[in-house]
């Protein structure tokens, strides 16, 4: 009997939700808010005075796919490394500021992209509010808001007890009306809190309080593991209410590790194009090969792939066959063998040893095919609503 190819429909991409409307600023090239794809950020780790180690982060930030990198500047050595890195950078530089005023004009004054301010640690800021609006205005500087649990103004712990959704959301609103009694709003905010609960509660209130653009953040996230899942959960059921327009995964981890997580989130909610995406079995009784190790090698093998490509690595005959027929490329594996689907269709079948090898030679060949047809690889899926 002639097996009839099923192929593989084309899911177009949609957004998960209807973006909120909010303004649009640009963080140098950077569009953030006003339906632009959600941006991926994070953070150096390095001295910022040492240019050459933090150049060197960026650059391995900017190859993993951050989008728009963070220094921080605590001294004054920091803020006169700032203008070389900003013009280095190979993407936009956005200076992290507390407690000294004077490096907020510093980093605008460098030319960073764009400059955080924590309203609830910097001496006086209030009362600097009017110098800094006309110092960022005049150089087309745009100001993050960037409200901590960690570090909020006493006078609203005093009011509310803690670091509550509500206080948060206050004291981001409250510096926003300052800046904004100057006719400055080129202004994206953040309500960080450690508790995925609270913070989304307060991003919840602040998306109907507020036109500005929001950066996503669970601050203080912890280790890999538990930072990984807490900052998932917390954006997903923010982006999956058209709520963000650009995050940070904050882990105990190597940054590029926060950007290969945000991007992963992303993708996995449709709000961009997919690459390289595995499909393999969590194995069972019913497995007949070692579906851990099978997936573990494929894996490795495709590692930077670009182009939007599943892979199905299957272990049974149950949902082995179903799963591999619906991926681009796919293994349904029993008896020691793998019958290999390319495009919904079996092209081989090949014992267990020759699996991997024979998935990552066909991979390479849709690859190919795909960058030759001009297929995107992994460019931010278009959610404008």
């Amino acid at each position: 009997m002639t097996a009839i190819p099923l192929g593989v429909p084309e899911v177009p991409v949609r957004p998960i939700a209807e973006r909120r409307v909010s303004r649009r600023i640009q963080v140098g090239p950077v569009a953030v808010g006003g339906g632009a794809p959600v941006s991926v950020q994070s953070m150096t780790t390095t001295r910022t005075s040492d240019i050459g180690a933090t150049l060197q982060q960026i650059a391995e930030l900017t190859a993993s796919g951050c989008q728009i990198v963070r220094v921080a500047c605590p001294t004054q050595d920091d803020a006169d490394a700032l203008a070389t890195i900003a013009r280095k950078s190979q993407i936009p530089v956005i200076a992290d500021i507390h407690f000294q005023p004077k490096y907020v004009f510093a980093a605008i004054e460098a030319g960073c992209a764009a400059v955080r301010v924590n309203p609830g640690n910097i001496k006086q800021f209030d009362d600097k509010v009017k110098e800094i609006a006309r110092a960022a205005k005049d150089h087309g500087t745009p100001i993050r808001i960037g409200v901590n649990a960690g570090s909020l103004d006493r006078r609203l712990l005093q009011k509310y007890g803690r670091a509550t959704p509500e206080a948060l959301v206050e004291s981001a609103l409250w510096e926003a009306s300052l800046f904004e009694e100057h006719d400055f709003r080129d202004i994206k905010i953040s309500v960080k809190h450690n508790d995925p609960v609270v913070m989304v509660d307060a991003y919840r209130q602040l998306a109907e309080q507020c036109d500005y653009p929001l950066h996503l953040g669970v601050t203080e996230a912890g280790p890999a593991f538990q930072g990984t899942i807490k900052s998932a959960v917390a954006f997903g059921a923010l982006l999956s209410r058209g709520i963000g327009d650009t995050i940070r995964v904050s882990l105990s981890a190597p940054p590029a590790e926060e950007v290969k997580v945000g991007i992963q989130i992303l993708q996995s909610l449709g709000l961009r194009q997919r690459r390289l995406e595995i499909v393999s079995c969590p194995s069972c009784g019913r497995a007949q090969v070692d579906v851990y190790k099978l997936a573990d090698e494929v894996t490795a093998g495709l590692e930077g792939m670009e182009v939007p490509l599943r892979v199905a690595v299957m272990g049974c005959v149950v949902n082995g066959p179903g799963e591999a027929r619906e991926a681009d490329l796919g293994v349904a594996s029993g008896n020691g063998k793998g019958q290999i689907f390319v495009k919904g269709e079996v092209v081989r079948t090949v014992p267990e040893s020759k699996i991997v090898q024979t998935l990552i030679d066909e991979a390479m060949k849709i690859a190919a095919q795909m960058e030759q047809d001009g297929v995107a690889s992994g460019e931010p899926a278009v959610t404008v609503s």
